[in-house]
């Protein structure tokens, strides 16, 4: 279990990076932790994720900027943490399992005292792989080896638990396993935890808070459902799957779409902005004279990719719950539900 000692929230502030002149990994990153619970950093490769956790390890150091857990500094002006007096636990992407040792010697490594076979052991246990203590990570699965990893991580009562795109590489099956798996042992622990992926999916399954990650910076945070509902950019809004982005000019109130008008009660009439639309938000209705036509028509298992199509020529992707009896070269009447729907200035 974590130590409820410890258990006390990490915050960074303007966290700054740089490996050459002109390239900076981190750009100013804000983020806190909230202690006790899972955070998912979302972002494309070479948005400065690696590097954000590995600075909150103490494997990088920083340019500028602060990282404090509770009221210790652990990086700062004139001040770098130990990454051995952290007390961090990490996961990497490829588990970085002692292939000499077995499975509770590989937990056990690192720490000290009388009863550290005890701890690894129970950590073993808590994985479900008490039965596999003296097997050697060749003899194991990717699975295990991945629980392995965790169990270690965990054996110290970490303050923390960093884990770096942990289930890559991984089918699909065994990921939503191991991902399940991870999220039960994290929470029955009380961890605190950040875990890095650029899989807005499994970041959305995970997760209690969302931060967004683009160019060196975090760009957005709040909980899963707030940040992919209420997206605060156009960038945020993609790194969280299909979305459509309509360029739009207010007038009575109103962002006037192909799709129709959008309401916007927070932009003045006569600016330009952005309405950014998810799949889901596009309702269809078959209508003789409708605006829309139907050129695709895909099965993706829960729901239907519809492709329709005015008569200008601009097309829109809509999911819509199965059953449906739209065909391509139906023509269609759309509604949007605004709840998917979210306006940005321009």
């Amino acid at each position: 279990m974590t130590d409820t000692h410890t258990r006390r929230g990490l915050s960074i502030r303007g966290a700054q990076r740089r490996y050459v002149k002109e390239t900076a990994a981190l750009a100013g990153a804000d983020l806190d932790l909230e202690p006790g619970k899972i955070t998912a950093l979302l972002g494309p490769s070479g948005s400065g994720k690696s590097t954000l956790l590995r600075a909150i390890a103490g494997l990088e150091r920083l340019d500028g900027g602060e990282i404090r857990l509770g009221d210790t500094v652990w990086a700062g002006p004139g001040r770098h943490l130990a990454p051995e007096r952290r007390r961090v636990g990490m996961v990497f992407q490829d588990y970085a399992l002692f292939p000499h040792l077995d499975a509770l010697a590989n937990v056990a490594f690192g720490l000290k005292g009388p009863d550290a076979k005890t701890i690894a052991m129970a950590q073993l246990e808590a994985a479900e792989l008490g039965h596999k203590a003296k097997a050697f990570p060749h003899e194991l699965s990717g699975g295990e080896q991945q629980r392995v990893a965790l169990a270690r991580a965990l054996a110290p009562a970490p303050a923390i638990v960093l884990l770096d795109e942990p289930f890559s590489g991984l089918d699909r099956r065994l990921r939503q396993e191991l991902r399940e798996r991870t999220v039960d042992t994290l929470r029955r622990a009380g961890a605190t935890a950040l875990m890095v992926t650029h899989d807005a999916d499994e970041a959305m399954a995970v997760a209690d808070a969302l931060a967004l990650m683009d160019q060196g910076r975090v760009i957005q945070t709040g909980t899963p459902e707030h940040v992919w509902t209420h997206p605060h950019s156009v960038t945020a809004a993609r790194l969280l799957g299909d979305i459509e982005v309509i360029e739009a000019f207010i007038k009575a109130g109103a962002a006037d779409t192909p799709l129709g008008p959008v309401a916007t009660p927070d932009f003045k009439n006569g600016c330009t902005v952005y309405v950014l639309v998810r799949p889901q938000a596009i309702r269809l209705t078959m209508a003789a004279d409708g605006p829309f036509t139907v050129t695709r028509r895909r099965s993706a298992g829960t729901h239907l990719a519809f492709t329709i199509e005015n008569a200008e020529g601009r097309s829109f992707t809509t999911h819509t719950p199965v059953p449906s009896t739209l065909a391509v070269g139906d023509r269609v009447d759309v509604a949007l539900d605004e709840a998917f729907v979210t306006v940005v200035g321009a």
